[in-house]
């Protein structure tokens, strides 16, 4: 397949004019033809997901490991030795839900696919299996040799290219992307809840305890209770700012269908926006339900074959922006 090829520079940097020999320059944006998620797709969701990053396994273990600190906290110096056996009851079994909702919520949102463009498919032959109509655009990926679809950007830590991308968090081991920003929103919901909920308990120990004898009001010593106690205070307002922040900030993202990346990079306005309510929908799975809420909603247990995408095998294209012919 011969077709008239327009040399960029980097993509992710900018899709400048380059002429080339020709006198020929690279299309903009407006003149480049969106190629639909559903031709360029990505693994199967059943596909099992996990990257491989030091810093990021480090960041993720650490999350469950200051949950089981507050977890430790709340059951053995705020709940256990408490007089009441119904506050001691209620409390500890919406702590511990919250707790759970968002572990299952992180875990969820580390090992599904965010929406990674399958790497090394820039290929004469597969480009050709697309079956593109004539004068369609179609920009390569100079980092992991893929073709890119609409709105798609490279990750640096995840090495691939993820469709809507919105950023890659750490504490989550994982890009936020097209197919798991559901459950890193309802990982932020949850750890601000159960941190707010943990602060709230704290509060109400001390006021409770503050003309009792502390040895009455903890199974430690009252030095290690107030120093466990401000630790989880602590840990308690440092999430709950930052994760109340990350949840306000990915629900305007969905709400005015741009990424963090897309803003950072200065590409809003260049598609047409869906309404706000429609994009909740779109990012939650359908209508408004209670399976918003669930981290376990479109979970199967069935062993179904992993459908990989078949990508025909050739010689890698060198141009990063490729034009299909008109003839």
């Amino acid at each position: 397949m011969k077709s008239p090829v327009h040399r960029c520079r980097d993509v992710e940097h900018g899709r400048g004019q380059v002429g080339n020999g020709a006198g020929l320059s690279c299309l903009q944006s407006e003149q480049h033809i969106p190629i639909p998620k559903d031709v360029i797709t990505s693994y199967s969701a059943s596909a099992m997901w996990f990257i491989r990053d030091a810093c990021g396994i480090v960041c993720a273990i650490i999350t469950w490991l200051l949950v089981f600190y507050a977890e430790f906290v709340v059951l053995f110096v705020l709940l256990v030795p408490s007089k009441s056996l119904t506050y001691s009851i209620v409390n500890g079994t919406l702590f511990n839900s919250l707790a759970f909702l968002a572990l299952a919520s992180h875990l969820r949102a580390m090992c599904t696919d965010p929406g990674a463009v399958p790497k090394g498919n820039a290929t004469k032959e597969y480009i050709e299996s697309l079956q593109l109509k004539p004068g369609q655009v179609v920009y390569k990926c100079p980092k992991c040799s893929s073709i890119k679809p609409d709105r798609a950007h490279h990750c640096s830590v995840c090495k691939r290219c993820i469709r809507k991308m919105d950023h890659h968090c750490p504490w989550v081991n994982n890009c936020v992307g097209e197919n798991n920003q559901k459950y890193f929103v309802l990982f932020t919901m949850y750890i601000a809840l159960v941190s707010l909920h943990a602060l709230v308990m704290v509060v109400f120990h001390f006021l409770n305890c503050f003309e009792e004898d502390w040895t009455l009001c903890s199974s430690f010593s009252p030095p290690v209770t107030v120093i466990l106690l401000i630790l989880l205070c602590f840990e308690g307002l440092l999430f709950l700012i930052f994760t109340s922040v990350m949840f306000g900030t990915q629900v305007h993202s969905i709400c005015t269908d741009e990424t963090g990346i897309e803003r950072l990079k200065g590409e809003t306005g260049q598609w047409e926006k869906v309404p706000c309510w429609e994009a909740m929908q779109k990012a939650f799975g359908g209508p408004f339900s209670l399976t918003w809420c669930s981290p376990f909603a479109g979970l199967s247990c069935k062993n179904s074959p992993v459908e990989h995408v078949s990508v025909p095998q050739g010689e890698i294209i060198e141009e990063d922006v490729i034009e299909i012919p008109l003839t």
